[in-house]
């Protein structure tokens, strides 16, 4: 899979551990940084992930951030982005399964790093169940920007 990755300084670290553990399960990574935890404007890093996205270029995207609220927000402001952000394993089960999420929104200060791994890992692996959630999605992308 190509994933599409960026954070502010706040999520760097574990952005840096993402995609080493992105790596490590053979996924291509797109970083579109920052690169340190030099204060950085959020907006900035993660809405190219978002549009890499949605223009078919990678198969999902990853913003981090210190509590990834406005990294989400971000990501959602680009058309046919599903981004959840997601604090436990069942809310990155449930984005996936229910919302077909494309994105995932991840808060390194609100989330330890064993359980951050354990979110993404999930987020990676749970299908979209389809059925009466494909419909929900439909209605989603048919309203307007």
């Amino acid at each position: 899979m190509h994933i599409a990755i960026g954070s502010d300084h706040a999520g760097f670290r574990y952005k840096e551990m993402f995609k080493k553990h992105l790596t490590e399960l053979g996924h291509t990574v797109t970083d579109f940084g920052t690169d340190s935890e030099e204060s950085v404007d959020y907006p900035l890093f993660c809405r190219p992930p978002a549009e890499m996205v949605a223009r078919g270029e990678a198969d999902r995207g990853i913003v981090l951030g210190g509590s990834g609220n406005g990294e989400a927000i971000v990501a959602n402001r680009v058309k046919g982005i599903r981004c959840i952000l997601a604090w436990n394993i069942e809310s990155a089960q449930l984005g996936r399964a229910h919302n077909d999420a494309n994105m995932l929104s991840v808060g390194e200060r609100m989330v330890s790093q064993e359980d951050a791994i354990k979110i993404l890992d999930t987020w990676l692996t749970t299908p979209f169940d389809g059925g009466r959630h494909l419909r929900r999605i439909e209605e989603i992308d048919a309203l307007p920007a």
